[in-house]
């Protein structure tokens, strides 16, 4: 398959950047990407997504299992520590979960009391992941940080800010986590209760980051913690070995696969780097296409790759499948809830058991057999959704069919107060 040697050479040559063109060690693009144009922040400004963004946040429930109150609550509670103390963006406030700034008290009395912990740095790369894994993050990796994948501005949503971005001096290593969302939680995809699974991801990361920040600023260094701001996550993580792209955009791990929310904490510790670990995710994605034909705005292309996204919320040059994020966001607008549908049928997206783990080796050694284990994920019904009720209820998780899930038009929408929260 000529794509598939394409995808190889890709993979194993890099961009020409760093040591001898061996990192990064998959193509980056040549210019930085500006935050302003990532969709979600184009809903605060650009005539062409607002009407979506404003239809997205309306609070409307439903007399439907997964769009009541009930699952609502839930979902926004969900967020709020995220919503509440997150700010995710690049702040200066010491009180947000973010911040870039140090809170004084007693890690500040720490960093300023003796000289800073100086370690192998082997040593503190391990120090660092047994702390990330203390905090909450499942996955743990670390590597250098391309200029490409930092920002080239950072913009505020709550002011409106459009500012240019960089990170302290010095500060060139990441720590990225991943976060393993909940499995049933995510099966019900896309209610509410996915929702739940996704605001609870990013709740957790906000903590972590926090703290995992806190304690590398104790030690006598610099540390920045980020969400979904400042850098982009996914050639970050792949970089620092935790996973492989995929034709849906996301990061596919190889424990949860792609049902995982990521963040990172900048610093000029002195640590240790990981390296690129492909298991044949990426491979698999060119025969799989199941995110692209369960994608319910058709986001997501079941063609080839390209170096060119659709719109500017893409960041064009790298050799990958580009998603429609202004599709995507249509159809969340529609649903009045985000989407993880593409998560939720995804073949990697499994529990860990024996039979996975088998099927998990095929794909890493005998990609030959990639198509067989595509036609036997659809046939054992892997790809049906769970119902809301038996979440609540039945923990032997009966499953439903998209359309028990995803039809608006036979709804009966129950008026509410708009919300002022972003979800």
């Amino acid at each position: 398959m000529r794509l598939a040697r394409v995808l190889r050479r890709a993979l194993k040559g890099g961009a020409g950047h760093g040591e001898g063109g061996r990192w990064p060690p998959f193509p980056v693009a040549h210019g930085r990407f500006d935050q302003k144009n990532e969709v979600f922040k184009r809903g605060h400004w650009d005539p062409e997504i607002i009407p979506h963004s404003e239809r997205f946040h309306e609070l409307v429930y439903r007399d439907r299992p997964g769009y009541t109150k009930l699952e609502y609550s839930l979902q926004a509670a969900s967020w709020n520590m995220e919503d509440a103390f997150g700010y995710e963006e690049a702040t200066g406030s010491p009180l947000a979960l973010y911040s870039w700034t140090p809170q004084e008290g007693q890690p500040q009395h720490c960093a300023s009391t003796g000289p800073p912990v100086r370690e192998a740095p082997e040593r503190m790369s391990r120090v660092i992941k047994k702390a990330a894994r203390l905090y909450g993050a499942d996955l743990v990796g670390i590597t250098r940080v391309h200029d490409s994948w930092v920002y080239s501005h950072s913009y505020s949503k709550f002011s409106g800010t459009h500012s240019p971005l960089e990170l302290p001096e010095g500060c060139d290593t990441a720590v990225v986590m991943a976060f393993a969302m909940d499995f049933d939680a995510l099966h019900t995809s896309p209610t509410a209760v996915a929702g739940a699974g996704t605001g609870v991801g990013y709740s957790r990361m906000a903590f972590t980051a926090n703290l995992l920040a806190t304690f590398i600023r104790g030690l006598g260094y610099k540390a920045v913690p980020c969400g979904n701001d400042t850098a982009l996550s996914i050639p970050l993580a792949m970089s620092a070995g935790l996973g492989e792209m995929s034709r849906m955009g996301l990061l596919i791990t190889e424990k949860y696969g792609p049902r995982v929310r990521l963040c990172k904490v900048f610093t000029n510790l002195p640590l240790a780097t990981d390296s690129y670990h492909p298991f044949g995710a990426t491979e698999f994605c060119l025969v799989c296409k199941t995110c692209a034909r369960h994608c319910p705005s058709q986001a997501i292309t079941d063609g080839g790759m390209t170096t060119e996204g659709p719109d500017l919320s893409s960041h064009h040059g790298p050799m990958k499948w580009y998603v429609d994020g202004v599709r995507c966001y249509a159809y969340w607008a529609r649903n009045r809830m985000d989407c993880s549908v593409c998560i939720r049928v995804c073949p990697f997206n499994k529990e860990e058991g024996r039979l996975h783990d088998a099927v998990r080796a095929a794909v890493r050694w005998m990609p030959a057999l990639d198509p067989l284990i595509v036609r036997g994920d659809r046939a054992l019904g892997y790809e049906r959704a769970l119902r809301v009720r038996d979440y609540w209820e039945d923990p032997s998780r009966p499953v439903c069919s998209d359309a028990d899930l995803t039809s608006e038009e036979t709804e009966t929408p129950k008026a509410a107060p708009k919300s002022a929260a972003s979800f």
